[in-house]
């Protein structure tokens, strides 16, 4: 038993840890007995009062750089990762 530790406190921490463990196994028991287990999947049915949804965005867009354009990017990023 460590010196500096009073004995009411280390009393206190064995009382937490057995009702700690006591606590655990009843819950255990209790979610065995209910027949609580993790539901089974079930099929995705849209819900009818929801609209369709489609996965379609925007369009792409991409612009053409120009060489200087590309030269300066390419001293950015140079830049940013620091060589």
């Amino acid at each position: 038993m460590p010196e500096h530790v009073p004995t009411l406190q280390l009393i206190g921490v064995a009382v937490l840890a057995v009702a700690t463990v006591v606590w655990a196994v009843v819950l255990l028991r209790l979610l065995g007995r209910a027949g609580l287990q993790a539901p089974a999947r079930r099929t995705r049915t849209p819900l009818p009062a929801l609209p369709r949804q489609t996965r379609v965005g925007p369009a792409l867009e991409s612009v053409e750089l120009t060489p200087a354009e590309q030269d300066a990017f390419a001293g950015l990023a140079r830049r940013i990762a620091g060589g």
